[in-house]
């Protein structure tokens, strides 16, 4: 495709809805679809991510880290429900979620406390630590909690909506103990709370890979994250799994050549003098690097693709440069140059840099990786 950016970021809108259609007719009937587009949809692109999946159907809510993001997707036309994940610290955003049916969590006392003195507070979901020991109360906080919401003033109590917690490892196939304790930690959580007359309320405890292992785990709902996206929670769970489910990634992030340079035997790339050209080669400069999200850590060692062919990054990653090995790849100015993605190759068949495989060479996840492209980048849905 053809674009006026110098780097953007593809959606591609069919594998979107392909990877949505696999988990919906993976879940039973009764078990609701929350898509967890928190943090820019984890690189992809809040708004654009989130009206694909909303617009296909099959989607029961949104997952998102704040109300800023929840007023976003509002403000796009989402009407579906909205559950902030992460903390909601201040009044003025307690009223905010009121006014636009955000639903937020709550996973302290002190929370909870700013909520009971609210004239009319927003509808929220009570987060339980079972183990993961970030957000959310303990089991034995649970008494105290029930209390609070029967005792309190301005109809607290039929305010909450749901309870849930987050598995720390569920990813890991091959540790199952620790998540099998978590679960069971949760559902004599949920069992208080029903006793306690909390009946008809979503219980959840499964992202992408608690839904993938078991379907124990799936209960009133799951919260699909970066299965949507296309890719797998660990490398172990794709081995697992993967011959029986078939996820597409939805990202691909390209850049242009913005200039050729050639090089001559003993010639110096990039800041601090840290390679040396052994050889005449050909250079191309990529208008990216770290400030866009092109990990600095890539210096010397990452790939691009290049009319369907490796192209090494030479030297230091630079703010807002890249330099890469073009050696006797056909190319001129202005060809695309692929960061995360596929190039059709001379031999017929696809070469592709994945987001798994870039995060390996360096160290991290593929979840950094997205989620570290600059927002500012266009995302461009195909």
């Amino acid at each position: 495709m053809s674009t006026d950016f110098k780097t953007w970021v593809e959606i591609n809108k069919k594998a979107a809805k392909h990877n949505l259609r696999t988990f919906r007719d993976f879940l039973g009937p009764k078990t609701k679809l929350w898509s967890v587009v928190k943090s820019n949809a984890y690189g992809h692109g809040l708004s654009a991510f989130s009206t694909i999946v909303g617009q296909e159907g099959g989607v029961d809510g949104f997952c998102v880290d704040s109300v800023a993001e929840g007023l976003k997707l509002r403000q796009n036309g989402i009407k579906k429900p909205i559950l902030v994940l992460g903390p909601t610290l201040f009044p003025s955003l307690f009223k905010a979620a009121e006014n636009e049916d955000i639903t937020i969590t709550v996973s302290n006392f002190d929370t909870l406390n700013k909520l009971k003195k609210i004239k009319n507070p927003p509808k929220f979901h009570l987060k339980i630590d079972t183990g993961m020991h970030r957000q959310g109360f303990y089991l034995k906080d649970l008494p105290k909690v029930i209390k609070l919401l029967r005792t309190t003033n301005y109809g607290l109590r039929t305010k909450l909506t749901g309870a849930y917690t987050h598995f720390a490892s569920a990813k890991d196939i091959n540790y199952p103990t620790y998540t099998n304790s978590q679960f069971h930690c949760f559902t004599e959580a949920a069992a208080k709370l029903k006793k306690s007359g909390f009946k008809n309320i979503d219980f959840h405890t499964s992202a992408t890979g608690g839904t993938l292992i078991d379907s124990r785990y799936h209960l009133s709902a799951v919260r699909i994250g970066i299965g949507l996206y296309g890719l797998w929670p660990s490398k172990e769970l794709y081995m697992q799994r993967g011959k029986d489910l078939e996820l597409k990634p939805v990202l691909s992030w390209h850049t242009v050549i913005s200039e050729v340079k050639n090089l001559q035997a003993g010639d110096f790339v990039g800041y601090d003098l840290v390679e040396r050209i052994p050889k005449k080669t050909r250079l191309g400069i990529l208008p990216v690097g770290y400030w866009h999200g092109f990990p600095r850590s890539l210096s010397g060692i990452g790939e691009v693709l290049v009319n369907g062919c490796r192209a090494r990054v030479l030297g230091r990653v630079s703010m807002d440069l890249v330099a890469v090995n073009l050696g006797k790849i056909p190319c001129k100015v202005g060809d695309k140059a692929t960061i995360v993605g596929r190039q059709p190759a001379r031999s017929g068949k696809d070469e592709e840099i994945s987001a798994f495989d870039v995060a390996q060479k360096i160290g991290t996840i593929h979840y950094e990786l997205t989620t570290n492209i600059n927002p500012l980048i266009k995302r461009v849905v195909v």
